[in-house]
């Protein structure tokens, strides 16, 4: 994967996660690139269930965040903000061992939308969660 330009966006991102429910549930962002973006999330108390269970709660803000951040570097850096409008989950599996990993890849850029899928799969790589969302790209006085 080509690593995004070296404008410190990614790390002005991965800073911006301190204090926001991404940060707290402690996702990271690790590699951004070619319109893909991986992050990952421990699997600690603060993101399980009361089963003992991860919550699908925190998978889904892990691949929501990992498709945000992702459509957000692929904006101008001056650009327009953009918000998710749309976002399915299919869960096909429990995570196991002490993180989840996330590749979010853009399906569709366009001007006015984008389109992100995700994968989230447990530490040994077995896929648990499926994602699509759809981000609407945000323009002057909207």
């Amino acid at each position: 994967m080509t690593a995004v330009a070296d404008d410190g966006r990614l790390d002005r991102l991965r800073e911006a996660l301190t204090g926001t429910l991404p940060g707290t549930l402690g996702i990271r962002l690790d590699e951004a690139g070619d319109g893909v973006l991986r992050a990952s999330m421990p699997l600690a108390a603060r993101v399980m269930a009361p089963n003992g269970y991860v919550h699908a709660g925190a998978l889904v803000t892990l691949a929501d965040t990992a498709c945000g951040i992702g459509c957000w570097l692929a904006l101008p850096e001056d650009g327009p903000g953009f918000t998710t409008v749309e976002l399915k989950s299919n869960f096909i599996g429990a995570a196991r061992g002490e993180l989840v990993r996330c590749t979010a890849r853009r399906a569709h850029g366009g001007r006015t939308t984008e389109v992100w899928d995700a994968v989230v799969e447990d530490a040994d790589g077995r896929p648990v969660a499926l994602f699509r969302c759809t981000q609407l790209i945000l323009g002057p006085g909207r």
